[in-house]
């Protein structure tokens, strides 16, 4: 059993993102759905796409917390460690090259704050 593990596209909406605790009940679910505009904007149709968590071992709850939640990324401190799991944009994707910098800009400015930790960067 991982301590840490990344997962990305898990497809879940909003409303469904208490499913990760449901299958993981063994870790601190840390997630977020690149579905809210989509769903907010009025009925549902197509495929689903996207979302990341960071999935943490229960064992280090009392060290772990959220650092940021976007459409397109979670950074999670876990003590001294600090994990990125990204969502970037595919071939096809409007504005795909200005997403993907905004998105590792705004990355790189919150990693900076833990300039003494370890950090882990994944991603779809």
């Amino acid at each position: 059993m991982p301590d840490v593990f990344l997962l990305q596209e898990h497809w879940l909406t909003p409303a469904n993102l208490n499913r990760l605790n449901d299958a993981f009940p063994q870790y601190l679910c840390f997630a977020t759905s690149a579905m809210r505009k989509t769903v907010h904007s009025g009925v549902f149709y197509g495929r689903p796409f996207g979302g990341v968590s960071v999935l943490v071992n229960k064992k280090f709850e009392s060290i772990s917390k959220i650092v940021c939640a976007t459409d397109r990324y979670v950074i999670v401190s876990v003590g001294r460690c600090v994990f990125v799991n990204l969502y970037l944009p595919c071939v096809g994707t409007a504005d795909r090259l200005c997403i993907i910098e905004e998105t590792l800009n705004d990355v790189c400015e919150w990693t900076q704050k833990f300039h003494t930790s370890v950090i882990t960067v994944g991603g779809d």
